[in-house]
Parts: structure tokens; C-alpha cells; sequence
């Protein structure tokens, strides 16, 4: 596997007349609290608002959004890194106009990607021709370098739970690696699968409360997801909730998502973390992202 080589000032170049992108990264800690299905259902309600939307499946060895949505992949972020295609070769267009990266699948080589390589595909955006309005990433579980390098990259850090011990230590976990490596990163809290909204609010307490008293932070409670059996029936279905069942309560919880992220102003100038992919995606040149090679 070959290292992408980076030419910061190009790039940086071509981002010049851009629109400002938001960059959000979708995560939570431990496997099956609904990272995924949250990313393109979000996605989905965002570009419903007109907002060029694309997501990144960060979960770069056990990809599965293209599979998600029956969409099929000829190429994907593995032949990116191997210098067998450009990025926009692998862009994938799903019925709701959300645009999708995909990455593979069972691929021990994207599972253990290291740094730098993270870095080479990060930079593999800014040669993307196209504007965008909102950059989604769903990374992998875990803290793993990968998950984190992506998210310490975003602008906002999604968060998800749901009302199991683990996923509440997990995304604790999380947040606390991020909070040490990047001061300051603004974390949303989603609850997901709930019963109510009062036990959406309660779990966002939880995990609140426990990052005011042990990290000296307080994340933001971006809202909840109802456990719904037409979100179920949408994943049988290789769809999206949100277009499956717009009238159902989980598309409506995602379109309140999405009205309340189209609300988020991007950051006049980023900072902190891995920059090249906040940067580049709002067109600011930085003596560190020029100087990095």
C-alpha cells in the first residue's frame, strides 16, 4: 500500500472560493448504538432541506453504508489509498440525494490504517470539485487512532447512547479521549432507541453530569431517536427512514436533527486536532497545514 503524497497549498488552492462546509462526525463509543443508521438518516433529512450533503464511512475495514442503503460500490476508499482512483471516482449517489463514500469491507489493511495514512485520505477531499454544505463522517467503534483521528478532525462530535451501562461508559470513554487530545471539541448528545422523550433526556443527565464532574465539560443534548418499528422496517427495506416513512416518529425525530445541525454555524477559522480536514473543507490556508508534509 503506497503513501498518498500531500500538497497542502494546492489543495487549499482549489478550496479557496468555497462555501463553508459543516463537518460533523457521528460516533459513540461502543458498537451497535446506531451510528450508521443515525448517519444516513440525518444525511437523508439534510439534503430533504436542500443542503449538498456527503457522507464518509469512516469505519474504513467493516464499511457497510452502501449495503445499508442497497446501493452498489465498484470502487471505494481501499482503491483511494492504493492509488487506483481519485475520490470522486467513488462517489455514490442514493435516491435522497445524499452523496456516500464508501469504504470496504472485511479489509485488514483499512482496519489498520495508520496516521498518516488517515491524514492522505483527509486530504483526498480537498481534490473533490464539487461544494459542500455538510460533511458527515460515521466513524468505527471503539477508540481506536482511526475513530479518533476523524473525529478530533470534525467541527462537532456527535455522540450517540442508548440505555445500556455499557453505552453510556463507552461514549464517556470517548469523550474523554477526545477532550484531552483536542480542548475544546463541541460534543452533541443523541439518545437513541428510547421509549420516551423523558428517558432520552434522562440518559443525556447521565452522561452529562458525569463529564461536568469528572472533565470539567458539559456536552450539548442534540435531541433523541424513538425506538420505532418503521425505522426496522426502512432497514429491511435497504432504505432510508426518513424517505421510507416520512410521516413515522423516528424520520421525525431525524428531521428535527436535521433542522437543529442546519442551524450550526461553521467555525470562522478551525483549529486544534487534525486540521487538514477542517481546513481544507472551509478554505483556510494555516502555517500547519502549508508547513505538514
Amino acid at each position: 500500500m503506497r503513501d498518498l503524497k500531500i500538497d497542502q497549498a494546492a489543495g487549499l488552492r482549489r478550496l479557496g472560493a468555497r462555501r463553508n462546509a459543516k463537518v460533523i462526525a457521528i460516533t459513540g463509543g461502543k458498537g451497535g448504538v446506531g451510528k450508521t443508521l443515525t448517519a444516513v438518516n440525518l444525511g437523508a433529512a439534510l439534503a430533504g432541506l436542500g443542503r449538498s450533503t456527503m457522507l464518509l464511512d469512516a469505519d474504513l475495514g467493516m464499511a457497510n453504508v452502501d449495503v445499508l442503503l442497497g446501493l452498489r460500490a465498484r470502487l471505494n476508499l481501499e482503491h483511494v489509498v492504493n492509488g487506483e482512483c481519485g475520490l470522486e471516482d467513488v462517489v455514490l449517489n442514493a435516491p435522497s440525494g445524499l452523496r456516500i463514500v464508501p469504504a470496504s469491507s472485511g479489509s485488514f489493511n483499512m482496519a489498520t490504517l495508520g496516521r498518516a495514512q488517515h491524514a492522505g485520505l483527509i486530504h483526498a477531499f480537498s481534490e473533490l470539485l464539487e461544494p459542500l454544505d455538510v460533511l458527515l463522517v460515521d466513524t468505527g467503534a471503539g477508540v481506536g487512532e482511526g475513530v479518533v483521528t476523524f473525529a478530533e478532525a470534525a467541527q462537532r462530535v456527535v455522540v450517540l447512547v442508548c440505555d445500556e451501562p455499557a453505552s453510556l461508559t463507552d461514549a464517556y470513554g470517548l469523550i474523554k479521549v477526545l477532550a484531552r487530545r483536542r480542548p475544546g471539541c463541541k460534543f452533541e448528545i443523541v439518545a437513541n432507541m428510547v421509549e420516551t422523550p423523558a428517558q432520552g433526556r434522562e440518559l443525556y443527565d447521565k452522561l452529562m453530569r458525569v463529564c461536568h464532574r469528572f472533565l470539567g465539560i458539559t456536552p450539548s443534548y442534540f435531541g433523541y431517536v424513538p425506538n420505532d418499528d418503521y425505522l426496522r422496517q426502512a432497514i429491511r427495506a435497504q432504505a432510508t427512514v426518513v424517505e421510507a416513512f416520512p410521516g413515522s416518529p423516528s424520520a421525525r425525530a431525524f428531521q428535527r436533527l436535521a433542522l437543529a445541525a442546519d442551524g450550526w454555524t461553521p467555525p470562522v477559522q478551525a483549529s486544534g486536532g487534525v486540521e487538514f480536514f477542517v481546513e481544507r473543507l472551509v478554505g483556510r490556508e494555516s502555517p500547519r497545514a502549508v508547513g505538514a508534509q
